[in-house]
């Protein structure tokens, strides 16, 4: 951190308040240059990153372009699509899902009844039933979490099992590439990710950092306190980065900012010395959201009437799904709503090896049909639906026979094991064809009847829809080119 050595309240405007100039270079409740805020506005711009060319922003076909911003809901754990969205009729019973099918808006196209809600809004969203690994499947939660979210998969593996903790080398997430390229056109957060971080057991986070691309790149890491099973986490969020202290005025922190200007004119060796860093750029974008209120406005979820609320439902998730709407109203333009229970775990958690019948009926199932068929259908009532991609998605599906080990992991007959082979995706908005189902899965949803799709075409079909070329070069820790994705977008799930 850049200092400034000063006499308490000697060298500042507001005497009275004893600071010394270093603080001139803080806001609200944390270091301007710390921890919070800094992590989406980073001084240091990543020597690896090439700037980004007009070749990056060029493409044309179906669905280019169309989307401004992007909501990515993200079923870590790997919900069942056997016992959601892709049930079968004429299966063995240790098959078939232990849920009544419902027909939905779509003639012939049925869901369990544990989606009451989401039946009534599939008329404005695409099913992918044919989301595959196929030929090579990724069975481990962490190597799955980071690769549908990076494009690439890792050889950097731990005794256990699991990938090892997230590091500077790895690729980064697709938000970051999204904000990187395409930052937002108004003071607000580029990137939030909520409510809780990528997660397998004590691997935490992987998959949801800017690795190379830099700590300017990252997420704004909103994580309320409380545990996995605590439902009202989000009535504590806590934006200290973003509230001005209360005896700083926004004018008053102007003329703090006008100092700052006035202080390094005098000291052309410190300019030097951290041209490169593009202190101005990042200090402005900083002051412009504090001052804006923008993004304190978004996070103000008291804001919304009871009935919304209740609409996307009063527990963790559904209040992520408003905050996500909310956010993408103001301006930002990636947010990422993670399922708000560690992947592989107990009670909500979609790694269901045990307890599927009780768990998804009571806990996981409503949270997921309130909550995502409220965010779909309040966007299309807001006309902002046809602007944001959202996807719906986990890092893989569950075996078809029950009480079956396909991972290692031991399943009792209330039980479905890791299956990467074929799985279920909802996508909506973003110029993506409404009422359509992409992609068919065979008798057993076992593996694809046509039109497979791999998970990384997915990342490809979002910068797409994005106006981002998914073959754009991005350049790693050792200066190495690389692409974006190495994958195509699936054109044919835009209208």
């Amino acid at each position: 951190m850049l200092r400034i050595p000063g006499q308490l309240g000697k060298d500042v405007c507001d005497p009275g308040l004893g600071l010394t100039r270093r603080d001139l270079l803080r806001v609200g409740g944390s270091a301007f240059l710390g921890m919070s805020l800094a992590q989406i506005l980073e001084l240091q711009q990543a020597r690896a990153v090439t700037n980004v060319g007009a070749a990056a922003t060029t493409g044309s076909g179906p669905g280019w372009n169309k989307a401004k911003s992007v909501i990515m809901v993200y079923l870590q754990g790997g919900p069942s699509h056997l016992d959601l969205w892709d049930p079968k009729d004429n299966v063995p019973d240790n098959v078939r899902s232990v849920y009544k099918q419902i027909p939905t808006k779509l003639p012939g196209v049925n869901f369990t009844e544990l989606l009451p809600k989401l039946a009534q809004v599939n008329d404005k969203m695409t099913m992918i039933r044919s989301v595959s690994y196929t030929p090579v499947g990724l069975f481990n939660h962490t190597a799955a979490i980071y690769q549908i979210h990076t494009g690439y998969t890792t050889d950097k593996v731990s005794p256990s099992g699991q990938l090892e903790p997230p590091s500077p080398k790895d690729f980064p997430t697709f938000g970051s590439n999204i904000i990187r390229i395409k930052p937002p056109t108004v003071p607000m957060l580029p990137f939030v990710m909520l409510p809780r971080p990528l997660q397998e057991s004590g691997v935490v986070g992987k998959g949801g950092t800017a690795g190379f691309l830099g700590r300017a790149y990252d997420p704004y890491y909103l994580y309320p306190s409380g545990d996995d099973m605590d439902m009202n986490k989000m009535e504590r969020i806590s934006v200290d980065d973003l509230n001005l202290r209360p005896e700083v005025t926004s004018s008053r922190l102007e003329r703090r900012a006008r100092l700052r200007d006035v202080i390094n004119k005098g000291m052309p060796d410190v300019d030097k010395a951290v041209a490169k860093y593009d202190l101005n750029e990042y200090y402005d974008k900083a002051l412009g959201l504090i001052i804006s209120g923008r993004a304190r406005d978004a996070f103000s979820l008291a804001q919304e009437s009871d009935a919304t609320r209740d609409r996307y439902g009063r527990n963790t998730f559904g209040q992520s799904c408003l905050l996500a709407r909310r956010l993408v109203e103001a301006g930002t333009r990636v947010v990422e709503v993670v399922w708000p229970k560690v992947a592989n775990s107990d009670n909500h958690s979609w790694d269901v090896h045990t307890g599927l019948s009780a768990r998804m009926r009571n806990q996981s199932a409503p949270m997921l049909d309130s909550g995502l068929s409220a965010l779909i259908g309040d966007l299309d009532e807001r006309g902002l639906l046809d602007e944001t991609l959202v996807l719906a998605v986990g890092e893989f599906g569950r075996s078809p026979q029950r009480g079956v080990s396909t991972s290692g992991n031991s399943n009792n007959d209330d039980g479905r094991d890791h299956w990467p082979y074929c799985y279920t995706a909802c996508i909506a908005g973003g110029g993506i064809r409404r009422g359509f189902v992409y992609g068919k899965s065979d008798a057993t949803a076992s593996a694809p009847l046509e039109t497979p799709v791999h998970p990384i075409e997915l990342l490809a079909t979002i910068y797409h829809a994005m106006g981002i070329n998914p073959a754009t070069i991005v350049y790693n820790h050792l200066n190495q080119p690389r692409e974006l994705v190495k994958a195509e977008a699936v054109t044919k799930l835009f209208a």
